[in-house]
């Protein structure tokens, strides 16, 4: 058997896998459907926050953050090209543990730092400062 028949009969049996781990290939229409969508993610948030529709300022950062993460998705998958097929979806689950592990940590040293000066430096009384006065010696 000759080396070419050899290597013939490899990919004819399906064994050459390097085509499929490629990854998905974009197209011009999906980096301009990847654009326009970020650029309205970036213009509603912008125009909400200089119109000042949203008065309340928890609720403000709760739409804002809102826009930001199905921003930072619309890249993920338009840019990075990132869906559960690309390197048998471990890209997809290392991403998601990353972000996992670094909301732990985001949420645990917020936690940390607005416990702190309750749990460690307790607020007390100021005392007030002695009266020194002579022993013997009484005020009338």
């Amino acid at each position: 058997m000759s080396a070419q028949h050899a290597t013939h009969a490899h990919d004819a049996h399906g064994h050459d896998d390097h085509h499929h781990d490629a990854g998905p290939h974009s197209t011009f229409s999906g980096y301009v459907m990847g654009f326009v969508l970020s650029v309205i993610l970036t213009a509603i948030p912008f125009c909400l926050v200089m119109a000042k529709v949203i008065a309340d300022r928890n609720t403000a950062v709760l739409v804002l953050g809102g826009f930001a993460v199905i921003q930072i998705l619309v890249h993920m998958v338009f840019f990075l090209h990132m869906n559960g097929k690309i390197e048998g979806g471990w890209t997809l689950l290392s991403t998601i543990f990353t972000v996992v592990f670094v909301a732990i940590a985001i949420a645990g040293t917020l936690w940390v730092m607005f416990h702190m000066n309750a749990n460690m430096m307790p607020e007390h009384p100021t005392p007030t400062p002695p009266t020194h006065e002579a022993p013997g010696h009484s005020t009338p």
